[in-house]
């Protein structure tokens, strides 16, 4: 199985209240793939985070191999979500993937 942990920043123009609506909307967007992709084992987003954070947004999702984690990311439908809901609005973006 390979693990796929991502962190945003979310772009500093955006005042709390907007940068909480984008988090739900980037959320919202990526759980729903669940089911769609084949080898995407389990996607969650988190967006509730302490005050020491440095990140707004983290994906922690699990698939069957790196194979289908390659899959993933040319799949239309996450392209999709990736383009309209998550590139738009961050400013930075961090990634570790990892074989358990």
């Amino acid at each position: 199985m390979v693990k796929h942990i991502i962190l945003w920043q979310l772009k500093e123009e955006y005042t709390q209240e907007e940068k909480t609506q984008i988090a739900a909307e980037i959320k919202e967007g990526l759980e729903s793939l669940k089911g769609k992709i084949p080898g995407l084992l389990d996607i969650h987003v988190q967006t509730d985070r302490l005050a020491s954070s440095n990140a707004d947004v983290m994906l922690d999702s699990s698939f069957e191999s790196e194979e289908a984690l390659k899959g993933y990311a040319t799949h239309p439908e996450h392209i999709k979500v990736a383009d309209t809901k998550v590139r738009p609005h961050t400013k930075n973006r961090v990634c570790m993937d990892y074989e358990i």
